[in-house]
């Protein structure tokens, strides 16, 4: 099985490429739907110990979360300390169910795949563009998204020239969503192919 990380800054079209890839064959996880799955359940209390005030309605609520960490880095590193090994087990359980389906293609949906590293962890990574313009309109659009919000998540991550340096793979989105699924086949055909050499 080949394991493909696949990445890109907010607003890029992320989302929208991973369904792709889904809907040519792989199996996607996805890094923040798993931490939304966490922080409904086993994570609740680590993080409600670290952070008082962040639990409302059994749950992490991340609005909540999000004003106490996003700003200070000692703080998120102390959630990202409690948090990785919680998704890090989720992800294994992935890989496992993806193998015993005999899945060709498994992708990694990860946000900041680069930042923490895990580009290492993977076959091949795949990053996900559009033009400036394109991803700060897009990221403006979303509810409750701020000019100063998107700024400080913008400043974390590393930058697109630098992602696209180090891809193997790279899907433009700019340009819509057809030309986006046939870069997706055209991926899934070259990975699937070594995929069927190695097994």
């Amino acid at each position: 099985m080949v394991i493909l990380g696949l990445t890109g800054s907010i607003g890029m079209g992320k989302s929208t490429t991973s369904q792709l890839f889904a809907e040519a064959g792989a199996a996607v996880y996805d890094a923040d739907a798993a931490v939304h799955a966490l922080y409904a359940g086993k994570a609740v209390e680590p993080v409600g110990n670290a952070f008082p005030g962040t639990i409302k309605d059994g749950r992490v609520d991340r609005e909540a979360l999000g004003k106490v960490v996003l700003n200070d880095k000692t703080k998120m590193m102390l959630l990202e300390s409690l948090i990785h090994p919680l998704v890090h087990e989720v992800e294994a359980e992935f890989l496992e169910q993806a193998k015993n389906e005999r899945r060709k293609v498994a992708v990694l949906d990860v946000p900041l795949l680069f930042e923490v590293g895990k580009q290492h962890a993977v076959d091949a990574v795949v990053v996900v563009t559009a033009p400036y313009d394109v991803q700060r309109k897009r990221v403006l659009e979303r509810p409750g998204m701020t000019e100063a919000k998107f700024e400080a998540i913008y400043a974390k991550q590393l930058n697109d020239a630098e992602k696209r340096k180090r891809a193997h793979f790279i899907i433009d989105t700019g340009r819509g969503i057809e030309p986006a699924r046939r870069a997706v086949e055209a991926i899934m055909r070259a990975v699937s192919s070594i995929a069927s050499r190695t097994v």
